[in-house]
């Protein structure tokens, strides 16, 4: 059974910073692209960020390149998000994702696997 548990969520000022994990088990974790999506408040979900199964090759939605960086460890079944710079519209529950592909990332609001999610806030 494929399960992904977020953690590193919480409330943070504009301007600052924040790192998200993601463990993964139930798969091999190294075999397959991860990706990050979030919801905003009243609103649906949003592709925000993804990597490869190596970690080559990282994407990132146009609203957030620039500030945040995906990463892995692929010895820990860890994945990270990576963000900076937060602004008052990053506030949302992030969720780490996965479609079970090596080595491509679907920008995708419909994942086939997501975790229960963490919330950011970014406010003064």
């Amino acid at each position: 059974e494929v399960q992904l548990v977020e953690s590193g969520g919480g409330l943070v000022q504009p301007g600052g910073s924040l790192t998200l994990s993601c463990v993964a088990s139930g798969f091999t974790f190294s075999d397959y692209s991860m990706y990050w999506v979030r919801q905003p408040p009243g609103q649906g979900l949003e592709w925000v960020s993804g990597i490869t199964y190596g970690g080559a090759t990282t994407y990132y939605a146009d609203s957030v390149k620039g500030r945040f960086t995906v990463s892995r460890d692929n010895a820990k079944n860890t994945l990270y998000l990576r963000m900076d710079v937060l602004k008052a519209e990053d506030t949302a529950v992030y969720y780490c994702a996965t479609d079970l592909l090596s080595n491509v990332v679907r920008r995708t609001t419909l994942p086939k696997h997501r975790g229960q999610g963490t919330q950011v806030t970014v406010s003064s």
